[in-house]
């Protein structure tokens, strides 16, 4: 009974995980729906909820955004927004700051979460999975000698914490692994193990 009990939580834990995270966003996304006027919502005309109407509402609001966005006119009124957030006092300094990140994010052409690492943390002798996010500015780099990059250390199993880490560039192992399978490794601690690669030798990465 133990047996079949165990494999039961393994096939059912997974998919109730699955549907709650998929319920959260949707009821997350669904919340667009207050926009739209009472008398054309869902409840209105058909008497009841059309669980994930208002996903596809989000959806089709960002891509109109971003179609509206991407051409002279639409870039002319974002810069116009942006000047007019600026002005703002409290607004400024949160909008600038989300913005900077969600930019360094989302662009195509950002370095954010583009290479998983191995570096010791949080002593010599202890080994751990890290993300590169850039290298380190401003200020700090005056008083950094040597060569550093800034890294991202998440926690386990919930990714959204961490730590950000400034270590030397030599400190630092780049894993010849995707970031997906990355935060899988990590959020699964350790029990979802990435397929295992051979060492590639000097001849093998000549042929290659």
């Amino acid at each position: 009974m133990r047996k079949y009990f165990i494999t039961g939580l393994l096939i059912l834990v997974p998919l109730a995980i699955t549907a709650w995270v998929l319920n959260l966003v949707i009821g997350t996304m669904d919340q667009s729906l207050l926009i739209v006027p009472e008398r054309w919502q869902p409840r209105t005309l058909v008497g009841f909820d059309i669980p994930g109407l208002g996903t596809i509402l989000t959806i089709a609001i960002v891509f109109l955004t971003g179609l509206l966005t991407n051409n002279l006119v639409g870039n002319y009124v974002v810069k116009l927004w942006e000047r007019l957030l600026k002005r703002i006092p409290v607004v400024s300094s949160l909008y600038g700051s989300v913005k900077q990140v969600s930019d360094t994010l989302f662009s195509s052409s950002g370095n954010a979460f583009r290479k998983a690492v191995l570096l010791p943390y949080p002593h010599a002798n202890s080994w751990t999975i890290g993300f590169l996010t850039g290298v380190p500015g401003g200020d700090v780099r005056n008083h950094l000698v040597g060569d550093y990059v800034s890294v991202y250390v998440p926690t386990t199993p919930n990714p959204t914490s961490g730590f950000f880490l400034m270590m030397e560039r030599s400190a630092v192992v780049e894993l010849d692994m995707t970031v997906d399978a990355a935060l899988k490794y990590i959020v699964s601690m350790g029990v979802v193990a990435p397929e295992h690669l051979p060492v590639k030798t000097p001849a093998a990465t000549e042929l290659n």
